[in-house]
């Protein structure tokens, strides 16, 4: 989720302010950029361990932890404080990390948005450029970082809160519209790829392709068979989670498949979304559940009084939209688990494959076009339980997928940006091409771990997950 950034102040005169709003990320091809973003599970190593602090449990804010990891990331350089009140609560990336941040989710999962890059080749770079100086932050604090789908042994009473102003106000909203709306705050992390679009129209073949076919992803990426230390059933967790979160903010929205859809409708549909929250002179107003619709008819009360909206609130508001591919002046792509580098490099590699070359859109397009939008949204709540074993038309999802990959891989080639060893982008995606050929998910090479030489202790997954 989003650090605090700097606000629009312009108010908002009409709905076509808005469209504006999105209708500015449209960049010509040579501007086009990949941003990779991606969370993990910090833990007490079990040779730092105390009695206060035992191993494998989650660190706090305060006393050796989150807090003080931060501080000894920005000690590094590059790096500018974001706070919250007197919390340091992210890092602005400067000089060397120029466009990456770094900021926490709930329970203080680790997360980098990585810089604008040009190639995935950079995309590697920056991600182990990361994991290293996480863990040279790391090390005097005895912590470690495993990415996985959902906390595979902790409840959410284990787990802290980190001192983010929208984090309470969050932490009071879920439990009125969902279910597991507080699982997903504390006890989840994902990777998600942001990518740019030329136009209105590009836009709305990209949002189509990648909402529809989310839900393969999802499958690809299952890392999260694990509920309070035993086999919870679902290959990926995570995503079931989002089954019953906040449902009037997220999923696959029907607008996106309407034949009319734009940056208009898309504005449409936020508007109507409830808004958390409001930001005046640096301190945020919990207005939760009011419509954003009416702020812009005139409506000053419950919290709102005096106030008028900007096109900053309005970006702020696109940041509390949780559609599994979300429109802001790019798109994110956001059905995948967490997991390993290897599977977060190949989380980017298949959309830029899929969307940055025009074969590749176009073929994904008539893939798409085989079978109803309807079906797709149904398979979004199939694929959690069984991931690529999904049946699925005459099949099953794995067969979905192997085609996806192969559109993917075509796609890339074309692109041919090639590294210091002439290898073209096609390498970071050599584990979707053995998933789809039968290879086990992440999700059930631990459980084979589980059920083999961990004999049953699910904790023993942070050591060998750690990044």
């Amino acid at each position: 989720m989003s650090n605090p950034a700097e606000q629009d102040a312009r108010p908002i005169h009409s709905i076509r302010d808005l469209v504006d709003v999105l209708e500015s990320g449209n960049k010509p091809r040579e501007f086009w950029r990949i941003g990779t973003e991606h969370e993990k599970f910090g833990f007490v190593r079990p040779d730092a361990a105390t009695a206060q602090r035992p191993a494998f449990t989650s660190p706090d804010y305060d006393h050796n932890g989150i807090g003080a990891l931060l501080g000894n990331v920005e000690a590094e350089g590059d790096w500018t404080p974001i706070t919250d009140g007197p919390a340091l609560i992210g890092l602005k990336g400067e000089g060397s990390n120029k466009g990456g941040a770094i900021s926490l989710e709930p329970a203080g999962q680790f997360e980098l948005s990585g810089a604008p890059l040009i190639s995935l080749h950079e995309a590697a770079e920056e991600l182990e450029r990361h994991f290293e100086a996480t863990r040279k932050a790391a090390q005097p604090l005895g912590l470690g970082f495993a990415p996985l789908g959902f906390h595979p042994f902790a409840t959410r009473a284990d787990l802290p809160w980190m001192p983010k102003s929208r984090y309470a106000i969050m932490r009071s909203y879920m439990p009125k519209v969902g279910t597991m709306g507080l699982d997903m705050m504390q006890r989840t992390c994902t990777v998600q790829v942001n990518l740019d679009f030329a136009s209105e129209s590009d836009m709305v073949r990209k949002m189509r392709v990648s909402l529809a076919l989310q839900p393969v992803a999802t499958a690809l990426f299952a890392n999260s068979p694990f509920y309070e230390g035993k086999p919870n059933g679902w290959l990926s967790n995570r995503a079931r989670v989002w089954t019953d979160t906040d449902n009037a903010r997220s999923g696959m929205p029907a607008v996106c498949f309407e034949d009319d859809f734009g940056f208009e409708k898309y504005v449409e549909w936020a508007l109507d979304v409830p808004m958390y929250f409001v930001v005046r002179n640096e301190r945020l107003i919990d207005v939760s559940g009011r419509s954003f619709r009416a702020w812009m008819a005139g409506d000053r009360q419950d919290g709102l009084e005096g106030l008028t909206p900007t096109i900053g609130d309005f970006e702020d508001h696109l940041t509390t939209l949780f559609p599994d591919v979300r429109l802001k002046r790019f798109l994110e792509m956001r059905g995948a688990d967490a997991g390993s580098a290897e599977m977060m490099l190949a989380q980017s590699a298949l959309w830029v494959g899929l969307l940055y070359d025009d074969a590749a859109l176009a073929a994904a397009e008539k893939l798409v076009r085989e079978n109803s939008w309807d079906e797709y949204r149904v398979l979004r709540g199939d694929v959690p339980a069984r991931a690529l074993n999904t049946p699925f038309g005459s099949g099953t999802v794995r067969d979905l997928a192997s085609r996806m990959v192969e559109i993917a891989t075509q796609g890339l080639r074309a692109r041919n940006v090639r590294d210091e060893l002439d290898r073209d982008e096609t390498i970071f995606l050599a584990p979707l091409q053995a998933l789809a050929v039968g290879a086990p998910t992440q999700a059930e090479r631990w459980l084979e771990r589980y059920n083999g030489p961990w004999a049953g202790d699910v904790k023993r997954i942070l050591m060998e997950a750690e990044v």
